[in-house]
C-alpha cells in the first residue's frame, strides 16, 4: 500500500483527492493539511473531503503529515508546493506536484529538489491531456510550416495564472516541434494594425468564464483545411485520477523529475 498525503486538502481539489485515495486499490489516505488560520483547521477529513471514510482531521503542520506518508500530493500554488517540496526532499518523500503559474526560477528550484527524491511534475495530470501533448509536436511536424499554428484555451473566472499551465505545455511542444523559441513566436492576443500573419508565429487566446474546467484547442491551419485537435475537461477528476496514478507510480522510482508522459508510458 503507498500511503499519500494531501496538501491543500480543503481547496478546490483536495477533496477530490482525498475520494479518489479513498477509492483506490493499492494507497491509503496519510493525511492532509492546510494553511495556518485556514477555517477547515482541527475539522473532520471525512466531512471536509466529503467521503465519510476519510480519517483523522485536517492538520495544519505538514512535516508531521509528509512524514507520514509515502508521497505528498500537491495542488496549492507555486510558493507554498515549493515549501512542502522542500520538506519532502527533508524527510525523503516522494512528490506530484500539480501545481501551475511557477516561474523559471521555481521550476529550477523544483528541479533541484527532485535531484534528492522522485517528482512528478506536470501541468495536466489527465491521461488524455497528456496524449494530446503527444500528438500535437507530431501533427506540427509532419503537416509543416505551411500549416499556421493557433491555440485557445478556456477557464474559469477563479483561474490565476494566464495562459494555463497546460496551454504552455502545448506552446512547448508545438515550438519544439518546429525548432523556434517559442519567447519570440508566441503571440498573446492580437490588436490593432498587426499586419500580415509571420509563418513563424503560433497565435494564443485565452477565456475566462464560469465554470469552465479547461477547454484547449490547437488550430494547424493550411490553405483550403484545417485540423483541430481539442480536449475539453468535463470534471476536475479525470485530474485526480491522473494524480492518485502518478502517486502510486512515482513510489517506486528513482530520485529525478518525472512527468505524466513518463508515468504514461508515452516516452520514446
Amino acid at each position: 500500500m503507498v500511503r499519500i498525503a494531501v496538501a491543500g486538502v480543503a481547496g478546490r481539489m483536495g477533496g477530490r483527492i482525498v475520494r479518489a485515495i479513498m477509492g483506490r486499490e493499492g494507497a491509503i489516505l496519510a493525511g492532509g493539511f492546510e494553511a495556518p488560520g485556514h477555517p477547515a483547521l482541527g475539522r473532520n477529513l471525512g466531512e471536509v473531503a466529503g467521503h465519510a471514510g476519510a480519517p483523522g482531521q485536517v492538520r495544519d503542520d505538514p512535516a508531521t503529515v509528509i512524514a507520514q506518508a509515502d508521497v505528498l500530493v500537491d495542488f496549492t500554488a507555486p510558493a507554498a508546493s515549493l515549501k512542502h517540496l522542500e520538506l519532502c526532499a527533508q524527510a525523503g518523500k516522494a512528490a506530484v506536484i500539480g501545481t501551475t503559474g511557477l516561474n523559471a526560477e521555481q521550476k529550477t528550484a523544483l528541479a533541484g529538489l527532485a535531484t534528492g527524491v522522485p517528482v512528478v511534475f506536470a501541468p495536466n495530470m489527465s491521461v488524455g491531456m497528456n496524449l494530446m501533448f503527444k500528438l500535437v509536436g507530431e501533427m506540427a511536424r509532419v503537416l509543416g510550416t505551411d500549416y499556421a499554428l493557433e491555440l485557445v484555451e478556456a477557464h474559469h473566472d477563479q483561474k490565476k495564472d494566464s495562459p494555463s499551465g497546460t496551454a504552455v505545455r502545448l506552446l512547448e511542444e508545438l515550438a519544439q516541434a518546429r525548432g523556434w523559441e517559442l519567447e519570440s513566436v508566441a503571440k498573446h492576443g492580437r490588436q490593432g494594425l498587426v499586419g500580415a500573419r509571420p509563418q513563424e508565429e503560433i497565435g494564443v487566446s485565452v477565456i475566462r468564464g464560469g465554470d469552465i474546467v479547461g477547454d484547449h484547442t490547437v488550430y494547424f491551419i493550411g490553405q483550403g483545411e484545417r485540423l483541430e485537435l481539442t480536449h475539453r475537461a468535463h470534471s476536475r477528476d479525470t485530474f485526480v485520477q491522473g494524480a492518485v496514478r502518478a502517486a502510486l507510480w512515482v513510489a517506486g522510482q528513482k530520485p529525478g523529475l518525472y512527468d505524466m508522459q513518463d508515468v504514461l508510458g508515452l516516452k520514446g
